[in-house]
């Protein structure tokens, strides 16, 4: 096997780990916010679970927008991806285990669990954008690339819903400790692949006027913004929508969560390998405003069987669309800023998945499911039309650099 391919395999599967470890939180979230506290005070931040679960969401991806550049801009200013790695791993894995002996044995107020719940996602996010920068590093195509990304982080979701959902049958904290356990084989792990970051030193500064000089990179990261929020929407409100309309418990939810990423793991690496032929322009632009059309049709799917049907739809168009989008910061990003280009890709993300907790929670609790993914799928067809002009001008400009997707 080529070395390009080995390491391939191993990023991905500790990409794989970390939204695996991830996503066991969240089909029982309900029950996690619970047995850690929110429940034992009067408090703004847990009125309702609702609330509670929000702002659980919300404490790890605040950490991830506000830590993640730093990730990157050191790894991109040093040279060196593995080491900060295996840093923000074990980082994340002491947070989760700390949360995990915190609803066990301890009791703190839940604007403490908060704080160290941040603590987790500002470790945790550094292992999984330089992963998938590390995978941005090797040759062989970026559609393939991304692909092997995205199919780990839609496996890593497909699996770990249904997972949690068994973990918290057992124990609401049961996902905690295994999570603790996962990211601390993530920081194992990553050390059997080879670091090819540019070994090239650059100080901040140069590092972050050089991705300044790329104004491009704002449309992937505006249509990873609105892709992320749509995710982050179905794991908060989606979980409690499916649980309150069709009386499903965490087990069958998780499952209801799996019909979405499954085929958006399963197709992501050959929908990738298609926009490396076919270019972006197509899985992007007009995979987003059938994506969009395809959130309306889940809200307004009467049985849970046509939910879960609907969710596959979904699914099938966020693999066409998530790859090609994370291919098109590769080709549009310098080597020597991959790690920055890459940490304002999930920055971008991060603020989607913030999006989608406090826009869809707010909407959810204040007006119903029903306007909530109204709100959540109109604002995905709409940022397709309002960007398709630009991403078209873009594909002109660029060549065989966006038609094609290849090497450059």
């Amino acid at each position: 096997m080529h070395s390009s391919d080995r390491d391939r395999i191993v990023l991905a599967t500790v990409v794989f780990a970390v939204l695996f470890s991830q996503l066991l939180l969240y089909p029982g979230i309900a029950d996690l916010v619970e047995a850690l506290g929110a429940g034992a005070t009067t408090s703004p931040l847990t009125s309702t679970t609702l609330d509670a679960s929000m702002w659980f969401l919300v404490a790890e991806f605040a950490a991830y927008v506000v830590f993640v550049g730093f990730w990157g801009i050191a790894s991109d200013a040093t040279g060196k991806r593995t080491p900060f790695i295996v840093a923000s791993a074990l980082g994340g894995s002491a947070g989760y285990a700390a949360l995990a002996l915190i609803g066990a044995f301890a009791s703190l107020s839940f604007g403490a669990v908060l704080v160290l719940r941040a603590f987790q996602g500002a470790m945790t996010v550094g292992a999984l954008s330089l992963t998938m920068t590390m995978l941005m590093d090797l040759e062989g195509g970026h559609g393939r690339n991304m692909g092997a990304a995205g199919i780990a982080i839609g496996l890593g979701a497909a699996m770990g819903a249904p997972v949690g959902g068994q973990l918290t049958a057992v124990d609401p904290l049961a996902p905690l400790a295994v999570a603790a356990l996962l990211l601390g084989l993530v920081g194992l792990l990553v050390t059997l692949a080879t670091d090819r970051a540019p070994s090239t030193r650059r100080r901040a500064s140069a590092i972050l006027e050089g991705v300044r000089r790329r104004p491009t990179l704002s449309i992937p990261y505006a249509f990873g913004f609105i892709d992320r929020l749509t995710a982050g929407f179905f794991a908060l409100v989606g979980t409690l929508y499916f649980q309150a309309t069709f009386e499903v418990d965490a087990a069958t939810t998780g499952l209801l969560l799996a019909c979405f990423f499954a085929p958006f793991a399963l197709l992501q690496y050959p929908m990738g390998a298609l926009s490396d032929r076919i270019g972006r322009t197509i899985p992007i632009v007009v995979g987003s405003l059938c994506y969009g059309v395809g959130i309306l049709a889940v809200g307004a799917a009467p049985t849970v069987t046509l939910a879960a049907a609907m969710m596959v739809v979904v699914g099938v168009l966020g693999a066409l669309i998530s790859p090609a989008t994370m291919a098109l910061v590769t080709d549009l990003a310098a080597d020597g800023e991959r790690g920055l280009a890459m940490a304002g890709f999930n920055l971008a993300g991060s603020l989607g998945f913030l999006g989608g907790f406090l826009i869809g929670g707010t909407v959810a609790s204040q007006y119903g499911y029903s306007l909530a993914f109204l709100v959540v799928g109109g604002l995905e067809i709409a940022i397709a039309i309002v960007a398709a002009p630009a991403f078209v001008r873009l594909s002109l400009g660029q060549g065989s650099l966006s038609l094609r997707g290849r090497d450059v």
